[in-house]
């Protein structure tokens, strides 16, 4: 009889172990629908004030690669975040500073006048 009672508990722990993990759990993916600015804003400003620089001439599908194994919650995320990041760091490659400001050159005052000032007069 007490091997029965034993059997019935076993089989009856069993079942509970069975049901238990046998029911997966939904998971939801709470990214699904938001932009790609969105997600950044949620995710990334903790730690970046701005997207600007962050794919630093990186390939979009390195910069998603990195993403999806570190930081994205799925490949569609991954994704997204990769592009936004490529356009925004692209925007960022336009004219430099310097080719925006006249060279010295064009304003004549490249070198260094080789006379001294004129004296002035009445002194």
């Amino acid at each position: 009889m007490t091997s029965l009672r034993e059997l019935g508990r076993a089989l009856a722990a069993l079942g509970i172990i069975a049901v238990l993990t046998g029911t997966a759990a939904n998971a939801q993916n709470l990214d699904q629908g938001k932009s790609a600015a969105k997600l950044f804003a949620d995710g990334c400003t903790t730690c970046h004030r701005s997207p600007r620089g962050l794919a630093k001439g990186r390939f979009k599908l390195t910069l998603y690669l990195f993403l999806k194994d570190h930081y994205a919650s799925s490949a569609d995320t991954a994704s997204a975040l990769a592009s936004y990041l490529g356009s925004v760091d692209s925007n960022q490659r336009g004219p430099s500073r310097a080719a925006a400001k006249p060279s010295r050159s064009a304003t004549g005052t490249s070198r260094p006048s080789l006379r001294p000032p004129t004296p002035v007069p009445g002194r």
